[in-house]
This record gives C-alpha cells, sequence and structure tokens, in this order.
C-alpha cells in the first residue's frame, strides 16, 4: 500500500496535532515496512525524528495551480506519486473524492463554541456530509457517537482508534526541593485552567506546594511557567509530579493524561466522557468547575501518600492498554476499509 498523510500539524511547535501526526506516521512506517507513507503538504514542515526509510516526504507545490491545494494541488500530487488512500490527519481531505480518503475528526470543539479555525467549522462538516471523506476516525468512542449524531453519519463509517503516549514518555527517578502539581496544555477556555490555579492557591495558604503548568501561560497567574519543554524534561515533569491535574470541559482524547499516566503520575481529571473513556478508574475524577472539590483533592494530596502512591501504580497499568503500534495497526485497518468503500 502506498499512503499519503497530511503533514502540516508537523509545522505546529507543539500540542496534540503535531503529536498524533509525527507519531502515527512513525508507527505506521515501523509496522507494515513493505507499505510506502508519504508525508505531504503545501507548506514547508519538519521530518519525524527517527524516521524510517519507508516515511518520506513529498516535494511542496512548485506551480500557480498545486498551490490551489485542497482544490486542484494535493490531488495532482497523490496522482503522481501514485497513492492508494489520503489520510487528512487534521480535518480535512482533498475537495474532490478521486480516490479513498480518511479524515481524522480529533473532536468536536469547533461546534461547541470553542476557538477553531473558519476552515475546519465550515469545511469539515461539508466533507462529512457529502461523503467526500471515505472513512473518518475519530480517538474515542465518546466523539464517535457525537459525531454520528451531529453529521448524520453513516456508523460503519466512523472508527474510534484510540492514541498514544509517546513511548519518549517514560518514568524517571527525579527529585524536586519543593513539591509540586502540574499542568501540562494550552490556556484556551475549554482547558479551564482557572480552576486548578483557584483551587492551588486556596491549599498554598496551608501548604508548601508549588503549580507548574507547562505551556503558553501569562507570568501573572503566581504559578511556574515552563515553555518549549522536551520530552526528556516533561517525563521528569511528569514523574516527580505530586499529582497532575487536568479539569478540561471538553476533549477528543486527553493526550496529557495519558503521557503523565505512562510516567507514573497521580492524575485528577475532570468527569469529561472522553477522557474518562481514556483513564478509566486509574484517575481521580472531579466536577470540572466545583472549585472546593478540586481543592480538597489538591488537599488530601499533599497529606495522603499512600493513596497518591496507589494512584500511580493504577496509572502505569492503565497506560500499558495503549501504544502508537496498536494505533497504527487499526488505522490501517480504516485505510483498508476505505479501499474497499471506495472501489465497492
Amino acid at each position: 500500500m502506498r499512503a499519503a498523510l497530511d503533514a502540516t500539524p508537523l509545522t505546529l511547535s507543539s500540542g496534540g496535532l503535531r503529536r498524533y501526526t509525527a507519531e502515527l506516521s512513525l508507527g505506521l512506517a515501523d509496522e507494515f515496512p513493505e507499505d510506502e507513507f508519504l508525508l505531504a503538504s503545501d507548506r514547508t514542515f519538519p521530518m519525524p525524528q527517527r524516521a524510517l526509510p519507508n516515511l518520506t516526504a513529498a516535494p511542496g507545490p512548485s506551480s500557480a495551480i498545486d498551490r490551489r491545494w485542497w482544490g486542484w494541488g494535493l490531488n495532482r500530487l497523490l496522482g503522481r506519486e501514485r497513492i492508494d488512500v489520503y489520510h487528512g490527519t487534521n480535518f480535512e481531505v482533498p475537495y474532490r473524492p478521486v480516490r479513498p480518503s480518511v479524515l481524522t475528526l480529533h473532536d468536536l470543539s469547533p461546534w461547541k463554541g470553542f476557538p477553531s479555525t473558519r476552515r475546519v467549522r465550515f469545511r469539515t462538516p461539508l466533507l462529512l456530509r457529502l461523503g467526500i471523506a471515505t472513512m473518518v476516525i475519530t480517538p474515542t468512542e465518546a466523539v464517535r457517537r457525537e459525531a454520528i449524531a451531529r453529521f448524520r453519519l453513516r456508523p460503519e463509517r466512523v472508527a474510534a482508534v484510540p492514541e498514544a503516549a509517546s513511548p519518549a514518555l517514560q518514568r524517571v527517578e527525579t527529585r524536586s526541593a519543593t513539591p509540586y502539581f502540574l499542568y501540562v496544555g494550552d490556556a484556551g477556555l475549554r482547558k479551564n485552567v482557572e480552576t486548578i490555579l483557584g483551587a492551588w492557591h486556596e491549599v498554598r495558604k496551608q501548604t508548601a506546594v508549588d503549580l507548574v503548568l507547562v505551556g503558553d501561560f501569562p507570568a501573572d497567574t503566581g504559578a511556574r511557567v515552563l515553555a518549549g519543554v522536551d520530552d526528556a524534561r516533561l517525563a521528569e515533569l511528569y514523574s516527580g509530579a505530586l499529582a497532575f491535574l487536568y479539569p478540561s470541559l471538553y476533549e477528543g482524547f486527553g493526550l496529557p493524561p495519558l503521557e503523565a499516566m505512562q510516567c507514573g503520575a497521580a492524575v485528577f481529571t475532570s468527569r469529561d466522557l472522553a477522557i474518562t473513556e481514556v483513564c478509566g478508574e486509574a484517575a481521580l475524577r472531579i466536577d470540572a468547575l466545583d472549585a472546593a472539590a478540586w481543592a480538597e483533592a489538591l488537599k488530601a494530596a499533599c497529606e495522603c501518600p499512600e493513596w497518591l502512591e496507589e494512584l500511580r501504580a493504577r496509572s502505569l497499568v492503565r497506560a500499558r492498554d495503549f501504544s502508537w503500534r496498536a494505533t497504527a495497526r487499526r488505522t490501517r485497518e480504516v485505510y483498508q476499509e476505505a479501499r474497499r468503500r471506495f472501489a465497492a
């Protein structure tokens, strides 16, 4: 099989879209050495590290017509490269369905009032409802059910394929002079970081404990803010945290909690359906907007080390249920189903 994947998320400096595209393409190339995988975009992008010989970059558009990427240029490239199936890793596939395609619908946040690009908010529903995307991948059953209901998709066209934490993120021995809680992600409205900031400020009145925010945050939060953190440092932060906090209002998968679990962190999350599906009973689940409950959980974390050790053990067990190799195998099955459906 010759498959092409949208490499545009690799132009991002960080985040779940970039991680998904990099880890999936590496997993596919590793699991299926007899196949060829092409990364394609109308923008310049870095190749994933550890790329294998059967994972290569396509040339970018070189003419005016090719620069009309989604309408013309991409399909022309896929034809020249004799691609069997195209995978839109970022909510989009070519507008003309001349070959099988798979679209990953990471979540439905663009249609729930959360910020998104106009391209995703208005074009993606057309690609779905008109059947231009042959198959659809969602990261959880929760999003699969949402997508089927909202876009009136046939259930057999939508497959839930779980993601995974990077194999580079593993538990390491580390010590911190001051105990700390950890949050990894952005400061967007749906991440609900204000709730844990308030809870931490309350607990800090009685206990010397820090809050570390990894991402792009203002400096006036009172917390320690770290940006540009590489995987080695991130593994240390996850491993050394008193607990990892994730109070998100809505997620499609919730990759940071799984990363934290793979590093053996105790994980406190909201009751979001997708996060619950991923973390199972291994995480402590708290109502997202219940500031008092979050403060009580943080206080308990400071006072009950045995309880935290039990949560850490559960985390490591739960994380073993996910791997990018398994994600790659399931994704290739969806590619094959797309080819069968397109030929029918």
